[in-house]
Parts: structure tokens; C-alpha cells; sequence
């Protein structure tokens, strides 16, 4: 476990702001994770950030979101869904024009 994240976890008293990076540690998740759950509506940030812009997630949601088994069954579910939507398009090229990713429209309307 890398040590700023074991030091975060540690904390008595967590920040009331966190960005995704933390929000994954408190989660259980890989940050690379949270663009998928956010892109399923699973996970939402505070305000409205910039697209490309730094994410913050208020700590006390996600402590909620910890103790909520059917949320993650959800989350889980959502990021298996992903990468077996993204392994199934390997050695395929998409056509002209088509996003790729966790946040490309065909996979966000996709079947839950």
C-alpha cells in the first residue's frame, strides 16, 4: 500500500472534500475507477467541474456510500460492465467519429 494512502486512511478526522484519488482509497476502488462510476451516475462530484477539471467528492457521502451494500453491487457491477464492453471491442477498430472510454455515449446508455 503506498504510503499517502495508507496515511490518508489513517486519519482521525478526514478532509469534508476529497478528490478522486481519495474518493477511490475510501472506496476500495482504483482511481481510474471512479470516471466509470460518475459516467453510470453512480457516483456524482460536488458542484459542476469543468469536464477536464480537478473532481471533489464530499467525504461524508462516501463514508455513507461504504456502509450501502446494494450501492455496491451497483458499483461493482458497473465497472465489470465496462471493462466487458472494452475487452469485447479489442482487435475491433471503431468507426469514424466514435468516442471511446467511460464516458463515450454507447457506453452510458448501454444495458445497466
Amino acid at each position: 500500500m503506498k504510503p499517502e494512502r495508507q496515511h490518508f486512511l489513517n486519519l482521525t478526522d478526514k478532509p469534508g472534500r476529497t478528490t478522486m484519488e481519495e474518493a477511490a482509497w475510501l472506496l476500495g476502488f482504483a482511481p481510474h475507477e471512479i470516471p466509470v462510476l460518475m459516467a453510470k451516475g453512480l457516483l456524482k462530484p460536488l458542484g459542476h467541474p469543468a469536464h477536464n477539471g480537478q473532481k471533489f467528492f464530499l467525504a461524508s457521502t462516501l463514508e455513507d456510500l461504504r456502509r450501502d451494500e446494494k450501492w455496491f453491487s451497483k458499483a461493482s457491477d458497473a465497472v465489470c460492465d465496462y471493462w466487458r464492453f472494452k475487452n469485447s471491442r479489442k482487435g475491433q477498430s471503431p468507426p469514424d467519429g466514435e468516442c471511446q472510454g467511460a464516458d463515450a455515449p454507447e457506453y452510458a446508455d448501454a444495458k445497466k
